[in-house]
This record gives C-alpha cells, structure tokens and sequence, in this order.
C-alpha cells in the first residue's frame, strides 16, 4: 500500500480530497473512525463559496435537503443589525454533509476504511485495527488531535465549542427565516441558523472562564445567557431542558500551519482553524482538500511542504480577519458598537464577509 495515498479522516477535508484522488485514479485510502456518520459540532453553515465549490464537483447542495440562507443578523444586548449574505448559503447538518461528501468520495474510487488512528509518525498511521503505512498520508483529523502532531493551544483562556440543536418547532422557524444569526456576547458569541430537518443547530463559541464562572454546567451557562440577552433567550425558549448539549474543549482558534513532515499534508482544522463566526470553516476544509490533492497529483509526497506554504499563505487573511472580527465581537466594550455600526452601514458587513472568504 506504499504507492497509495492515505487520507485519515473522512469529514469535508479528507473527503474532497478523496475526491480529487480518486477522479485522477490515485486509488486513496480513506480510514475513518466511523461506520456511521456522526454529526460533528462544527460546520452547520456552508458559505456561497461553499456551495460554488461543491457545484464544481456535482454536489447541489439544495438537492440534498439544505436550507437555504439570504440573510445575516447581528444581536449584542439591545441592538441588532442585518444584512444581506453576498450571495445564498445553507444550512446543512454535519451528517446529511459529510455522509453526501463520503458517498461521493467512495463512487469517485476512493476505498473506506473504518479503523481509529491511535498514532502518526513519518510513513506509518497506527489504528486500532492495524499499522497503515504510506508515503503520502493526509491528516484530516477536524479539531482532534492524533497523537505525535498536536497543535499548540497557548491561551491562559481557551476557546470551548457547545452545540445544542432544537428540534423544529413553527415558532421558532418563522423567527429564523431564511437567516443565519449571530449572537454577541462578552466572552463568545453563538451562531444560530436552521438545517434540513427544520431543527435549529446553535453553536457557541465561549471562553473557558465562561463555563467554570457556571459551575462547569453547560446548561446552567446556556440558561445565563439566555436571561441576560433578550434575542438570545427567545430562541432558546423553545429548548427543552433535556435536550442534549455537545462540547469540544481548547479549540486553536487563529491556528495556521506554517509548514510540516515530509509526506504529511495537514488538511483543514489540522492546515488552519478560522473563527467560527465567519461560517467559512467548511471552505477552508473543501479548498485545502482540494489543493493537496492538486499537489499531490504534481508532486507525490515530495510536495507536502510546497502545499503547506500554499496553504498557509491562502488561510493567512481570512482567518486574520475572522480573529480580528471575533476579538471584537467577544469584548464587552466593542461588542455593541460594533453590531450599531454594521446596522449603519451594511456595506462593511458586506465587505468583511467577503474579506474573511479564502480564495476558491
């Protein structure tokens, strides 16, 4: 199996690079720890870039169920803004997404395996199951890391994802539309938009500190913010108490791979990790699966390091963007001026939605 690629991961990173591969006749093998598609946390919302990107490789994503989004609204305290999104985007669970894009891998000639990568060193990926070794090995792990190539989380105050999802309800719909929001608060924000089933997946983006000042009670969190922000505390009125609340500790937020090991292409969170609130993760995991796919094909393993570059030069103003705008959103002081400001002139949310895009 030494000539064959293998792609750890089959989320939309290591699946369009299956894709990609299997279309040119590299033959990838693609290893997930996953028979069943789970729903990860992160990346509810596909961009228009997104969606133009997936276009390019036959998938619609209105023919798979995704609800459509025209809209972005801005809430911190008392004030809001909204505008409209440059062009249409959708909201799509991480399962309907990712069991589309490994179905579509799998008929493109990539072949699925299911085994738990335990370790990674220079041509050798140990699972579970067995030793996988290679000299082209494509790390498409999301926001876990694998063992031996960890990236540094420095803050004294880390990020924290939470996800909860409420099951569709007329109310709550008809206060959604066709929009995604974004709910600001000192500390983190929430991002809220409807999915194919109806359901509203909200997902937050909170400092540790956060958490542990509720007693380490997610819901408890979730039931302060949703008292202390009017907008925030309408929608998760129509949570129930029992529902299920997802979590992911110490996410790299800003993290951007500089360079790598020989034959070792580090794909989407493992290439970089862009601020949630900008919903462009998913464009950044479809393009660096399909630029090391691209550089692969040119250059085996041997281009691992000229992709990384290429990589990290193309993430390096959207995800500083992305920070800048987060860092902003987060403060209590800048927060609602900034929300005020976007109401005034929606031509600068326009723009910054566009400046954190990265370059199809």
């Amino acid at each position: 199996m030494k000539g064959r690629p293998l792609i750890l991961g089959a989320g939309p990173a290591g699946a369009m690079a299956a894709i990609m591969l299997g279309r040119a006749g590299a033959e990838p093998i693609l290893i997930d720890r996953d028979a069943i598609v789970g729903d990860a946390l992160c990346g509810g919302f596909l961009s228009w870039r997104s969606a133009e990107r997936l276009r390019g490789i036959g998938l619609g994503l209105p023919d798979i169920g995704a609800h459509p989004v025209t809209r972005l609204a801005l809430y911190a305290g008392k004030a809001e803004a909204h505008a409209e999104l440059p062009e249409t985007g959708y909201g799509l669970s991480r399962r309907g997404f990712d069991t589309a894009m490994r179905a579509l891998a799998v008929s493109s000639g990539a072949e699925l395996q299911i085994d738990r990568i335990r370790q990674l060193s220079p041509g050798a990926a140990v699972g579970e199951r067995q030793e996988w070794r290679s000299g082209s090995i494509f790390l498409a792990a999301g926001k876990h890391d694998v063992r031996g190539h960890s990236r540094p989380r420095q803050s004294d105050d880390p990020a924290l994802g939470l996800r909860i999802r409420i099951p569709a309800q007329a109310g709550l719909t008809r206060l959604l539309g066709g929009k995604i929001e974004l709910h600001l608060f000192p500390g983190g924000y929430a991002g809220i938009v409807c999915q194919e089933d109806g359901s509203a997946n909200i997902c937050l983006a909170l400092r540790k500190s956060m958490l542990a000042a509720a007693g380490g009670d997610p819901r408890a969190l979730l039931d302060r913010l949703a008292g202390e922000h009017p907008h925030f505390g309408q929608r998760m009125a129509f949570a129930a108490s029992d529902l299920t609340i997802d979590s992911i500790g110490a996410v790299p937020y800003g993290f951007i791979a500089q360079g790598t090991q020989p034959g070792l292409f580090r794909l989407g969170d493992q290439a970089a990790v862009i601020p949630s609130l900008a919903g462009e993760g998913m464009s950044i995991a479809l393009t660096s699966g399909a630029m090391a796919a691209k550089f692969w094909l040119e250059g085996g393993g041997g281009a691992a390091e000229n992709y990384q570059r290429a990589m990290a030069r193309a993430a390096r103003r959207p995800v500083a963007v992305a920070k800048l705008i987060w860092e902003t959103a987060e403060s209590e002081r800048f927060g609602q001026p900034l929300v005020r400001m976007a109401g005034l002139a929606p031509w600068l949310t326009n723009l910054a939605m566009r400046a954190s895009r990265i370059a199809a």
